[in-house]
């Protein structure tokens, strides 16, 4: 792996840390700040609007300087975000911290992807672009489980603290690894939405927040089903998070080999559906353990299975405007996310139990799957279809 990209993985392992911390560490956050288990979901949703806000804002506002410069400046606005969640007094300080950690999110994703490509080996661009997120499903595999843990026997403040010290050393890694690259757009601002005209980026855009709504439903509430439905005690979560990250890591990895053999859409409406099967299956049997943890595993490997095939559809049908289409799919992804949260909460304010929270994701990966086969049909199969 070149240095570089080593660089650009360190700092979406940062991200992946601050977003997917949540779900894992939720009821130690509510039994500290003496808020309910869905009031404290809303701190996933204010890290998610944090980044639907930001990435348009910060793109548009940086595209005079260096792509080194914005990078480390959205590093140090994770650092920032992340040191002062450790600290946050009461429940609404730490949703203005979570907000404020997700503005740099979907920037650094478009830049990222940028720089990524730049850097890469001609033809390796996509496997360079998958270097630099492979970061984010590291974290998933080691950063949250031990998070999770370091909550679990600590405080969930130190885990905060963590990922900010890690952001700084992403700061110094970018800083000395990364080698200055222009800003060389010459579009006018209105030409870099010109690729907002067709459908395709829109049905990748409308797929990519249903289905990542969909899992979110559940995923949001993994902790307290896993704990407090399936039996597992708190102990026992650090290492079943390490069961949730390996099914991300290997959805990643096992859907990049495949969408290189088959279309990218066709593989992403399988995994779609596939999603709202095994949601069904969680709402439905997650009172037995062994269904619960293999549900989990199913579950958030459909989500990083998605994440290649999203990221790569948005460059294709993106010319002109990849920086922004790559930022536009990582605001999908956390909107759906912050939706899911709030709607799998709603089982649970009506009284109902945990695993409820998976049902509302049913429909969306429903969606998900009729989105992602349509756009196969339209621009795979009938690709002179405009």
């Amino acid at each position: 792996m070149k240095k570089s990209l080593f660089a650009l993985s360190l700092g979406t392992f940062v991200l992946g840390m601050s977003e997917f911390i949540m779900p894992g560490i939720l009821s130690f956050v509510a039994d500290d700040l003496k808020i309910s288990i869905p009031d404290a979901g809303h701190l996933i949703s204010a890290y998610a609007l944090g980044v639907s806000f930001g990435a348009p804002v910060i793109l548009l506002s940086v595209e005079k300087y260096r792509l080194k410069s914005t990078l480390i400046f959205l590093v140090l606005l994770m650092m920032a975000g992340n040191l002062s969640a450790a600290f946050a007094p009461n429940y609404y300080t730490l949703m203005a911290c979570r907000f404020i950690s997700g503005l740099p999110h979907g920037a650094y994703f478009g830049i990222g992807t940028i720089i990524a490509s730049k850097l890469a080996d001609k033809g390796k661009e996509s496997s360079a672009i998958a270097i630099m997120v492979s970061g984010m499903t590291v974290a998933n595999l080691l950063g949250v489980p031990v998070g999770t843990f370091l909550s679990h026997n600590f405080s969930w403040r130190v885990i905060f603290g963590f990922v900010g010290l890690l952001a700084l050393l992403s700061v110094f890694a970018i800083k000395i690894l990364v080698p200055n690259i222009e800003n060389q757009t010459t579009e006018r601002l209105l030409d870099r939405f010109k690729f907002l005209k067709h459908l395709a980026p829109w049905l990748v855009v409308g797929a990519t927040f249903t289905g990542n709504c969909g899992i979110f439903c559940m995923y949001s509430y993994i902790n307290p089903i896993l704990n407090k439905v399936a039996g597992f005690s708190e102990s026992s979560l650090s290492i079943l998070m390490v069961i949730a990250g390996f099914g991300m890591v290997a959805g990643n990895l096992i859907s990049g080999k495949v969408c290189d053999k088959y279309p990218m859409g066709l593989v992403a409406g399988i995994v779609q559906g596939a999603a709202a099967v095994f949601l069904t299956v969680m709402w439905l049997f997650s009172f037995n353990p062994v269904v619960a943890v293999v549900m989990t595993f199913c579950c958030t490997f459909c989500l990083f299975a998605l994440s290649s095939p999203q990221q790569l559809l948005i460059i294709k049908h993106g010319k002109g405007g990849e920086k922004l289409g790559g930022a536009l799919v990582q605001v999908a992804f956390n909107v759906g996310n912050a939706v899911g949260a709030f709607l799998g909460g709603l089982p649970i304010l009506s009284g109902c139990t945990y695993n409820a929270s998976a049902a509302p994701g049913i429909p969306f990966g429903i969606l998900g799957f009729c989105l992602f086969m349509y756009f196969h049909y339209r621009y795979e199969r009938q690709p002179k279809l405009s």
